[in-house]
């Protein structure tokens, strides 16, 4: 996934850029101008503006590149509690926008949301070992020679865990992310879900912190 970050503030440019390159592409760039340059030059996955920069402001900039039809899925960065600011993006073309100061997982979470609404590079596989790929437009995980269908809560799960890896994340909050409220499961029935991903992945991959929740390795 290629992520163009426009973001003039070099020390949180910086943090955000290297956070980001452990997980994608990202061209970095410090002004509207630089980054109606590279959107021309390459093809991007996503756009991610800052709102308050030198030259167009993010929300001109997007303006202006879907009056040449550029249809990137674009999140913006603003500072700015007025909703007239958020109104302004969306009806720019923006899908999604995120408000100062924020986590770095915050921003990792509205990337993956974006990346699944917009279907983007869901085609490849991932790999998640030796001999082990997922692809998760086809609900399919390939171990060796063998291949095994994900039910749509199991591949929910797994894409949960593999946004949150080698962080203990408990029972409430995969419920609180991947169930509707008046759908919640028992304790039961997500351990079912779990022992299932255990049998395909690896008992080693999903450990157990008794009483606290579970973390992918």
């Amino acid at each position: 996934m290629k992520i163009l970050l426009l973001e003039d503030d070099t020390v949180l440019g910086t943090i955000l850029s290297d956070y980001l390159l452990e997980f994608y592409e990202v061209d970095h760039v410090f002004s509207s101008m630089e980054a109606e340059e590279q959107s021309i030059q390459n093809r991007y996955d996503l756009f991610i503006f800052d709102i308050n920069v030198p030259g167009k402001s993010g929300i001109e900039l997007l303006n202006y590149l879907r009056s040449f039809n550029n249809q990137t899925p674009a999140l913006l960065i603003t500072a700015y509690t007025d909703t007239k600011y958020l109104k302004a993006g969306f009806e720019a073309g923006a899908c999604d926008y995120i408000r100062k100061p924020f986590e770095l997982e915050e921003l990792h979470l509205r990337i993956e949301k974006t990346r699944a609404l917009f279907h983007i590079e869901q085609n490849k596989p991932i790999i998640l070992g030796e001999n082990l790929r997922y692809l998760p437009h086809k609900q399919l995980i390939i171990k060796g020679k063998d291949s095994f269908k994900l039910r749509p809560k199991e591949q929910e799960i797994l894409d949960y865990f593999l946004s949150h890896p080698k962080r203990l994340i408990s029972n409430g909050e995969f419920y609180q992310n991947i169930w509707e409220f008046d759908q919640m499961p028992t304790d039961a029935t997500f351990r079912s879900y779990i022992r299932c991903l255990r049998d395909i992945l690896g008992a080693e991959r999903i450990i157990t912190q008794r009483g606290m929740g579970y973390r992918y390795e």
